[in-house]
């Protein structure tokens, strides 16, 4: 992701670089049974060259490895030091296999119709220009390739028992916060809209749900941790009583047997055609 054009910079989460990659870990392989179920119903098979666009630290480049044993994965981020702790766990897997690229996703700098399936998970919530990216993105794609997008949308975030009374109003107060920044915490419910005016076809969009009942509590332990909420409350942001309901919350979470977590991700997925449509944006 460009650092000019990007709300994310790992260097600078609120709960440390350390637990971030952690959190990283454990956000991608939790749910990745069900995105790895969809992304072969919109289309992407064994052997062909994927792009993983935002790929990061490499959790889910590897589970792509794993499960596309003769398919060779691009991963694509403008993170050097993300890509750095791809490289060193990855290290066993050859060049036939795997490409590492340090590039914006504005601006790849990769070859005209030469994947076919690109990737793009949790990125597009933090692009100023989603448009560009997606254009760009098809730019790489061959001709009949597939782009698929799984995101968020906080007006549709999911459930958290105990509940939150104040979850409303903090969503709504973060997804702000983000815009302010030229992100989108509802870029969910317009991926369809920017595929089909950027040209793509045959788009889909399905819905994947991650329960803590069905995928351990220790994930959503680590998205629900308050700590990642202090800097929104010592920013002003959040208020102090809607910080300490998280933290109260928090901890109810991981104290009670009875406490459960839902959280939604959307995928939207879209085909270049073979004679592309004028862009109507």
């Amino acid at each position: 992701m460009d650092k000019r054009k990007s709300t994310y910079n790992f260097q600078n989460v609120g709960i440390g670089a350390e637990a971030e990659y952690v959190r990283l870990k454990e956000q991608a392989l939790m749910g990745w049974e069900k995105e790895y179920r969809n992304l072969k119903w919109f289309g992407l098979e064994d052997g062909m060259k994927v792009l993983e666009a935002g790929s990061g630290p490499g959790f889910v480049t590897e589970k792509l490895l794993e499960d596309f044993p003769t398919s060779h994965i691009t991963g694509l981020d403008i993170d050097d030091g993300l890509l750095e702790r791809a490289r060193q766990r990855l290290r066993h897997v050859p060049a036939s296999r795997l490409s590492l690229h340090q590039a914006s996703v504005y601006k790849t700098g990769l070859p005209d119709n030469h994947f076919d399936f690109v990737i793009a998970r949790l990125l597009f919530l933090h692009l100023h220009d989603p448009w560009q990216a997606v254009e760009e993105l098809r730019r790489v794609l061959k001709p009949g390739g597939k782009l698929a997008i799984t995101d968020i949308d906080d007006g549709v975030f999911g459930a958290i028992q105990p509940d939150v009374e104040s979850l409303p109003s903090i969503l709504k107060k973060l997804s702000k916060a983000q815009a302010s920044r030229g992100g989108n915490r509802h870029i969910g419910r317009s991926l369809p809209r920017i595929l089909s005016q950027t040209g793509f076809i045959d788009v889909d969009m399905d819905a994947v749900i991650q329960h803590s009942d069905l995928h351990g509590r220790e994930g959503f332990n680590r998205q629900l941790d308050s700590n990642r909420f202090t800097r929104f409350y010592e920013n002003g942001i959040i208020t102090k009583h809607e910080y300490d309901e998280l933290t109260e919350s928090y901890v109810n979470f991981i104290r009670s047997p009875e406490s459960f977590a839902m959280m939604v991700f959307f995928m939207a997925c879209g085909t270049k055609p073979f004679a592309l449509f004028p862009n109507i944006k």
